[in-house]
């Protein structure tokens, strides 16, 4: 099977987590590890978050007093190269022999999306209230509730084409491992001469994952995060994990809209437009969720239970 496996920003530098290199690179390496598994018996391309990362390149941006804060389509790329060099290492070291290869990634967005009015997108550490309101007046952030805790919210306008789809099927044809579409790709704004300017901005990697995989004609998705399941009524009592589920039983619900719900949107795009499926669950269990042991299966129809997959 052709498999795309988004791995979430959050489980690669985990909350609460200090966002050092070190810490970066012993969680990639247990994801590395999950991900050669898939890619031992299937063709693979990964995709990644970068919400804490590109929120700590920018806060150390904002601090230098010398030098002007470098755009958010800036740090983007930066966070696709540094996070998909460590993947690709970490991938190399299961794997050896295989061909490897990072690819930033630019995605089309519109320029009238509504999206540039209205951010949302969270990045960057997590504050206490009383932080978070004078570092939006500081540094004229816009601020938003993630979970119990406050982070920066930017502009997340929403994916409409991959600049580097041709290079990216040549090379997946040629049977190559491909990290691209990092943290959702670099935004960018193509004029009607061709002209092509990056934006300030950070696109969801979960809806990029489904563009890409949808483009890719990808068998499977597999979003991938720090949560073994998507539940019915999180952080709740009654919270209860769900095992399979058809797209149209997941719109009929509510979930997070910084965490779950753009995986659970992403999971339904990619089984309504092509009839694969999709699979939501932890890192360490991606084997296990392509196969429908472990996670959330969604799918276009009307398939219940846990089930192994083709």
């Amino acid at each position: 099977m052709k498999v795309v496996i988004a791995l979430g920003g959050n489980a690669l530098l985990k909350r609460g987590e200090p966002p050092t290199a070190d810490a970066q690179r012993a969680n990639v390496a247990r994801a590395a590890q999950a991900v050669a598994e898939v890619a031992r018996a299937h063709a693979v391309v990964v995709t990644h978050g970068n919400g804490p990362q590109v929120g700590l390149l920018a806060l150390q941006a904002e601090v230098s007093a010398r030098v002007p804060p470098y755009p958010l389509d800036i740090l983007d790329a930066e966070t696709e190269g540094m996070i998909g060099y460590l993947i690709e290492q970490e991938l190399a070291s299961h794997l050896p022999g295989r061909k490897i290869a990072t690819l930033l990634t630019q995605i089309e967005v519109a320029a009238g999306d509504p999206a540039f009015l209205k951010p949302s997108k969270p990045i960057g550490p997590a504050y206490a209230a009383a932080e978070a309101r004078q570092l939006a007046q500081a540094r004229g952030w816009t601020i938003g509730l993630d979970g119990n805790a406050w982070r920066r919210v930017v502009p997340s306008p929403e994916p409409q084409r991959i600049l580097e789809l041709a290079t990216i099927k040549l090379l997946v044809d040629a049977g190559v491992i491909v990290i691209c579409a990092g943290g959702g790709g670099i935004p960018v704004v193509v004029t009607p001469s061709g002209g092509i300017h990056g934006v300030e901005g950070v696109i969801d990697k979960d809806l990029a994952a489904a563009l890409l995989a949808r483009e890719l004609a990808a068998d499977a998705l597999l979003l991938l995060t720090d949560v073994d399941a998507v539940y019915r009524n999180w952080n709740t009592p009654a919270a209860s994990p769900l095992r399979a589920a058809t797209a149209r039983e997941l719109r009929q619900q509510r979930f997070a809209p910084g965490s779950m719900g753009p995986k659970v949107e992403a999971a339904c795009r990619f089984v309504e437009t092509t009839g694969g499926f999709s699979g939501i669950g932890r890192i360490e269990d991606a084997l296990e969720v392509l196969e429908g042991r472990r996670g959330t299966i969604v799918r276009a129809n009307g398939l219940r239970g846990a089930q192994r997959l083709p």
